[in-house]
């Protein structure tokens, strides 16, 4: 290792995917990177804000993918501060939700290099906000809870069936492979006119929106082909949205035909 050299490690968030919603914080990080370590969820013009002659390292992963696991990814940070400065560890939304910023940061500790966070705007709050849907609001919901559809063990997480029992907005990430099973909690609850919407590439302009409730939201997403990366958002909340008002003024209307046919 070079005497000049000063290894340090930011860990930075990068924000929902609109990459004018990371932090000036962030951006002042890039500018003095000596090395940035990205994520696959990242918009890669947010590199433009790293000098010219900073190394730019692609260390992003998708789902079941073997490929860049979280141990090199540790070790790089390492490796890359002790031998070139400064690391920006550059990753998607916030470093601490779900994002296993915490494990990396135990990590570095251990070589006794200096670390700093920059926190990121979570798509947890940011996806729902710019569709329109607020995640709290008074007399509708007064509660969140973020919880995450793939556990290390790839099982839908168990807080899912408390959280469904309580009139909190539920946001779920990387839970579009368990659709079927995140219906299916809900309908055993007699919940079928549950608002869902599932927001796929929110804040980019790839985003995708689908609403509706618990007893047709499989048949939209199946239509739509939603796919990961993608949030789910649970609650009454999900009809405040003034861009999903006609979403369920038409739902209200089938719900009055079926009523008006029963009699």
């Amino acid at each position: 290792m070079r005497n000049e050299v000063r290894p340090r490690v930011t860990l930075v968030g990068a924000g929902p995917g609109d990459p004018e919603l990371i932090t000036l914080k962030g951006v002042l990080a890039l500018n003095k990177a000596d090395v940035v370590l990205f994520d696959a969820l990242i918009d890669r013009s947010l590199l433009n804000h790293a000098p010219d002659k900073a190394l730019k390292v692609f260390v992003g992963k998708r789902h079941g993918s073997l490929k860049n696991p979280q141990e090199d990814t540790n070790r790089l940070c390492v490796r890359y501060a002790q031998e070139y400065g400064h690391v920006v560890r550059l990753k998607g939304g916030d470093p601490f939700v779900f994002g296993r910023g915490a494990e990396e940061l135990d990590y570095i500790h251990q070589f006794g290099i200096s670390t700093d966070v920059v926190p990121g705007i979570s798509s947890t709050v940011a996806v729902p906000a710019a569709a329109g849907i607020p995640v709290t609001k008074r007399g509708v919901s007064e509660s969140y809870w973020v919880i995450t559809g793939t556990t290390s063990s790839g099982e839908l997480s168990h807080d899912l069936k408390l959280a469904s029992r309580s009139k909190a907005t539920v946001v779920l990430l990387m839970g579009t492979k368990k659709l079927t099973e995140i219906v299916g909690i809900y309908e055993a609850q007699g919940l079928v006119d549950k608002p869902i919407a599932i927001i796929e590439r929110g804040t980019t302009v790839e985003e995708k929106v689908v609403a509706g409730t618990m007893g047709d939201i499989l048949d939209k997403a199946s239509k739509q082909k939603v796919g990961a990366p993608a949030i789910i958002i649970i609650g009454e909340v999900v009809r405040e949205s003034p861009q999903l008002k006609a979403v369920y003024e038409e739902v209200l209307c089938e719900h009055k035909l079926i009523s008006l046919h029963n009699e």
